[in-house]
């Protein structure tokens, strides 16, 4: 073979493994020049992209320089991005190192409620950020000490992983912390001495911590289920003695008695004499007398009270009796028992107390079903033994408040038997095992069920801070005042995030969205209850005159036809009491175009914000639409709330910035 054939096959050889390498890299990352011409945020989420999205659920492309601002969870703001939220994208695969960490103007990262693995990766690039939700994934190693170096941070949530060692001393130093969350991890050692005065929200509860909880004013203000199920917790602050040291703290040293005065006087130079010891004496006769009188005749007092308060407690438990679960599920089997009127229900819903006792017999024909995945932290009888109170009476069943032994505070909704008649005992497990794999933020959580004969319960979590129909319309002693546009955003928000999630993660559907639907929770953040339960039961607006405003057009005459835009109707009717303050039955008809004006004659505010103001009232008026298909979905609903919500973050910005803040 000639020189010229040589050289000519190894260039070629040369060329074929070049392009091979080039189109191995371009598999994995793009380019380096094809990288230059990108900006580093686009970088940054393509990096993280390529490692923690291994099935492809986020489709980003780029076909222009910015369509990156434009990508699923993605929020910039002036080509920087400020905000990811990636919570329930199904993400499977790492949180790769050197990828979203150079977003150095990234206010929020949301990747809560995915399939991530793996440790979590040096954050401390992100000197802005202030919100960061971790929770709901696979997370393990050790809690990420580069997050202590954001000290921006009001918002940490790393619950519900896998995250082993010991917490750091130094999470003092996040002294901007609203929100901590580290319960449902491996989390092992003692508890450091928070100080935040800020913080709100705290949670260790379901780790292997130990120790002493430190008696701190910010740890002071929590109660015990913050710090559940960590056995080997003690002191004061969980109400557990500890085997080494006292129960509560005591001084060290008992005090000394006082010096009397004229001891004091002689040591100073001063002289004063003495009283006579025998006027001494009897001023003691005296005395000792009139105390002694005066401690029999409290004692005395003491008895009579509490004999009388002992006959009073009898005679109230004598009545109780009459009303315990048993005699109401007797008497539901009877059909004998009447409802109190709305005048008198109000009353016993502050003062009826219960006493939960099933009958033997069902107790023996029934289970107490739990959720799957759910932890059995009680049992049937347990539950049945547990003193309740009676919170409200809804459509389809009543709600107790149930306190256990244990002081393990739960809701029971208990179904009423002939309104659910309709649903078999099959279609009701099958139904509600659907219902009970709904997890979410927003969603008061279905624990576990109860059905025999005719009795059925459903266990909810208990949510401590009322319900929104008491917070926007207050007591009767107080005239109700429309809540701040703010606090209407953040409520808009929650609810849409709860109500996306069930249409998206299932097909089922709330069917029975209403101001006393919507709890608050430990934190206030609104939370979704009884959703999907109206399918069980056949319920017409004549049954429920209430609820018939919330009702779209479509589904008035029986819940069982609930659909994804019927929720989004009563969503719209929802908003809309939230801004006036007035419940759905004094809600006026009106055309679209008359609405926002009616919005603003029920409020008070200034002029200030008032364009966000009309974009809530829009949102509102293409919610209710008549026409289904003319509604938004609730994805498309809760990317305007978060527009309108991004949108007026800026435009504080700017004004703080103006003002001189930083």
């Amino acid at each position: 073979m000639s020189p010229l054939m040589l050289l000519l096959c190894f260039l070629l050889q040369l060329f074929y493994s070049c392009s091979s390498s080039s189109s191995a890299a371009a598999i994995t990352t793009p380019s380096a020049p094809f990288n230059s011409l990108l900006p580093s945020d686009a970088v940054s989420l393509l990096s993280f992209k390529s490692k923690a999205d291994l099935d492809n659920k986020l489709h980003y492309t780029l076909n222009e320089r910015f369509d990156y601002c434009q990508w699923r969870g993605v929020k910039c703001v002036q080509g920087r991005v400020v905000r990811l939220v990636l919570q329930g994208f199904s993400l499977r695969g790492i949180f790769p190192a050197n990828s979203l960490t150079h977003l150095d103007q990234l206010r929020i990262l949301n990747l809560r409620n995915n399939s991530l693995s793996g440790p979590i990766p040096d954050l401390s690039g992100l000197l802005n950020l202030k919100t960061l939700f971790l929770d709901h994934n696979f997370f393990s190693g050790t809690f990420p000490l580069s997050v202590l170096s954001i000290h921006r941070l009001v918002i940490l949530d790393l619950s519900r992983n896998n995250l082993t060692g010991s917490l750091p001393a130094r999470l003092t130093v996040l002294d901007r912390l609203n929100y901590l969350r580290l319960d449902s991890n491996w989390f092992n050692g003692s508890i450091p001495p928070l100080n935040q005065t800020q913080l709100q929200i705290f949670n260790v509860s379901n780790n292997n911590l130990t120790g002493p909880v430190p008696v701190t004013p910010t740890l002071k203000k929590f109660n015990v289920r913050s710090f559940l199920r960590n056995p080997n917790l003690c002191g004061e602050v969980v109400d557990k003695p500890c085997r080494s040291a006292p129960f509560f703290d005591s001084p060290s040293s008992a005090a000394s008695p006082p010096t009397p005065l004229y001891q004091n006087a002689q040591s100073q130079g001063i002289l004063i004499t003495p009283p006579p010891q025998h006027k001494h004496k009897k001023v003691g006769v005296v005395l000792g007398f009139v105390v002694g009188t005066l401690i029999l005749i409290a004692a005395v007092l003491c008895l009579f009270a509490f004999v009388k308060r002992r006959r009073e407690e009898t005679e109230i438990e004598s009545k109780e009796t009459k009303c315990t679960i048993e005699t109401i599920t007797n008497s539901a089997a009877n059909a004998t028992v009447s409802e109190p009127d709305d005048s008198s229900q109000e009353i016993k819903l502050e003062k009826e107390v219960k006493v939960l006792q099933a009958p033997k017999q069902q107790m023996k024909s029934g289970n107490l079903i739990f959720c799957s995945g759910e932890t059995e932290l009680y049992s049937l009888e347990q539950l049945m033994r547990a003193s309740a109170e009676l919170l409200g009476r809804g459509t389809i069943g009543t709600t107790y408040k149930a306190l256990m032994a244990s002081q393990l505070i739960v809701s029971v909704k208990r179904l009423d038997a002939g309104k659910t008649s309709i649903t078999s005992a099959e279609a009701f497990e099958q139904h509600m095992e659907s219902v009970g794999m709904l997890r979410h933020p927003n969603l008061v959580a279905v624990r576990a069920y109860f059905q025999a004969k005719q009795e059925r319960l459903v266990i909810y979590d208990y949510q401590p801070n009322g319900s929104l129909f008491n917070l926007i319309h207050g007591s009767r002693s107080t005239r109700a005042r429309p809540l701040h546009w703010t606090s209407c955003l953040k409520i808009a928000e929650d609810v849409a995030q709860g109500l996306a999630y069930i249409h998206q993660a299932s097909k089922l559907t709330h069917g029975n969205l209403k101001s006393s639907n919507v709890l608050l929770g430990s934190d206030f953040e609104a939370c979704l209850t009884d959703y999907s339960i109206i399918a069980l039961a056949d319920i017409s607006s004549e049954d429920d005159p209430d609820s018939a405003r919330y009702k779209a057009p479509e589904v008035r005459k029986s819940a069982r036809r609930a659909t994804p835009g019927s929720d989004v109707y009563a969503y719209g009717i929802l908003l809309l009491e939230l801004l006036t303050g007035k419940p759905p039955s004094q809600h006026p008809h009106l055309s679209p175009p008359d609405v926002p004006d009616w919005v603003r004659a029920m409020r008070e505010d200034d002029n200030e914000e008032d364009r966000w103001l009309a974009m809530l009232v829009d949102l509102a008026s293409i919610c209710s639409l008549t026409s289904p298909e003319q509604r938004p979905t609730m994805r498309q609903i809760l990317k305007m709330i978060q527009d309108i919500k991004d949108s007026a973050m800026v435009e504080n910005n700017k004004r703080d910035a103006h003002n001189g803040y930083s």
